[in-house]
C-alpha cells in the first residue's frame, strides 16, 4: 500500500500585491510502497477541498506534479495547483468543518491512490478575513509552529488576554475538562465537569443515538475544545464524536500510549452482591429516560445468599466503579461502604425494589422497598 504522511504547514500564504491571496502551504512526505521517503523522486498529487466530513462533497480539487527533495519532502500551495473541480475562490471557510484529501501517483502520472484525509483544524488566515466575522465571546484560536493552540481573548474594558497553552500534545490535557454536545445544543456554560484531576476522567449520561459530542477546558465561550482525530485520539479542536445507539453511557478519558482517548461505554447498571455464596438472587435494571431513573427488581435475598450491595457502573469498561453508601442516608459514594437490605433473614428470601439515579459525577441517591 503506498503512505504518504501529511504535515499540516503554516496556513499562511504568501501576500502578492495588495489582492487576498488565494493559496496556502502544505508540506508532505512521499513514501514508497516499503515505508521509505521518495527521495528526489517525480510525483503527482491530486488535493480536494471537502465540507462538513472525511467523506464529505468535493468543493474543489486541484492536481499538482512536484519534485521531492532528498528527504522525500513537498510543499505545495494549496489553491495554486491545476484545477479539475470547482473555484477555490468561491469556498467559503467560515462555514462548516473543511477537510483536505491528498491523493497521489509516485510514479508522476494520474493512476491516484487515497492515501490521507485531514481535518482543517484551522483556516488560511486570508481566507477567513473573507468570510468570517467572530461573534461575541467566541475569541481567536492561534496555533504555533509546533502545534500549540492559543486562545486570545478580550474583555469589555477592551483588554487582551492570551492565556498559557491550551492545545492537546501528546497526552496534555487540561487539568479540569468537561463534556458538551448537540444533548445541549453545544452551549459551553452548560457543560459538565468530568470527575478527575488526573489523566483518566469518567462522566455518566443518558444519550440517544447520534448524538455529537465534544470537550471544553472551561464552560465559557471562546475556551479551547477537543475533539476526535481520524484515530478516534483526543485533539485540540478535533471532530464530533458521535454515540451510536439510546442509552446510558460512562464516558472515559484515559491515556493510551502517548496520546488520550476517549470511550464511550454503553452499559446497564449491575447489583454486586457481597454474600455469593448459594444461589444468589434474581435481578433485572430498567431505565426510564423520561424520568432519569433506574429501577431494580431483586428477589430471593438472604444473608447468606445475597447479603448487602453494590451498584455496579460500567463493569465492561476500562474502568470499572462500584457505588456505595458510607452515611446510610440513600446517598451514594463511589467506592463507598456496601447497602443494606431492610429486614433482611437468614432464612427466608425477601423480595426488594431499588430505585437509583446516577448523577454525571458517579453520584447519586436511591431508595429500597421490600416488595
Amino acid at each position: 500500500m503506498k503512505k504518504l504522511y501529511a504535515i499540516i504547514g503554516l496556513f499562511a500564504a504568501t501576500l502578492l500585491s495588495a489582492q487576498v491571496p488565494q493559496a496556502f502551504s502544505y508540506q508532505t512526505i512521499a513514501f514508497n510502497t516499503s515505508g521509505s521517503p521518495i527521495a528526489n523522486g517525480n510525483i503527482s498529487l491530486r488535493v480536494s477541498i471537502l465540507e462538513n466530513s472525511a467523506t464529505g462533497s468535493v468543493l474543489y480539487t486541484e492536481t499538482h506534479n512536484k519534485t521531492t527533495n532528498a528527504k522525500g519532502l513537498v510543499n505545495l500551495n494549496i489553491g495554486e495547483g491545476t484545477p479539475s473541480t470547482g473555484n477555490f475562490g468561491n469556498i467559503n471557510w467560515g462555514s462548516n468543518t473543511k477537510f483536505v484529501k491528498v491523493e497521489m501517483d509516485p510514479a508522476g502520472g494520474t493512476n491516484y491512490t487515497n492515501v490521507g484525509v485531514n481535518q482543517l483544524m484551522s483556516v488560511p488566515y486570508a481566507q477567513v478575513s473573507k468570510t468570517v466575522v467572530t461573534g461575541p465571546g467566541q475569541g481567536i484560536t492561534l496555533t504555533s509552529p509546533n502545534g500549540t493552540s492559543y486562545t486570545l481573548n478580550v474583555n469589555d474594558s477592551g483588554t487582551l488576554s492570551l492565556p498559557t497553552n491550551t492545545g492537546s500534545a501528546g497526552n496534555t490535557l487540561p487539568s479540569n475538562l468537561y463534556m458538551y454536545g448537540s444533548y445541549n445544543s453545544f452551549t459551553p456554560s452548560t457543560a459538565e465537569l468530568l470527575r478527575g484531576n488526573g489523566n483518566t476522567k469518567i462522566g455518566y449520561k443518558y444519550f440517544q443515538a447520534n448524538t455529537q459530542i465534544k470537550f471544553i477546558a472551561s464552560p465559557g465561550n471562546g475556551a479551547q475544545t477537543y475533539g476526535s482525530d481520524s484515530n478516534g485520539f483526543i485533539t485540540a479542536n478535533g471532530s464530533n464524536y458521535n454515540v451510536t445507539s439510546n442509552g446510558f453511557y460512562q464516558t472515559l478519558v484515559l491515556p493510551n500510549g502517548p496520546q488520550m482517548r476517549a470511550i464511550f461505554t454503553n452499559f446497564v447498571p449491575k447489583i454486586q452482591f457481597t454474600a455469593i455464596s448459594g444461589t444468589l438472587p434474581v435481578t433485572s435494571v430498567s431505565y426510564n429516560s423520561a424520568t432519569g431513573k433506574f429501577t431494580a427488581l431483586i428477589n430471593g435475598v438472604t444473608t447468606g445468599t445475597g447479603g448487602s450491595f453494590y451498584i455496579r457502573l460500567a463493569s465492561e469498561s476500562f474502568e470499572l466503579e462500584d457505588l456505595g453508601d458510607n452515611l446510610g442516608d440513600g446517598s451514594f459514594d463511589v467506592f463507598g461502604d456496601p447497602i443494606t437490605f431492610p429486614n433482611l433473614s437468614s432464612t427466608t428470601p425477601q423480595n426488594y425494589k431499588v430505585e437509583f439515579s446516577i448523577n454525571f459525577d458517579g453520584t447519586g441517591s436511591y431508595t429500597i422497598t421490600q416488595i
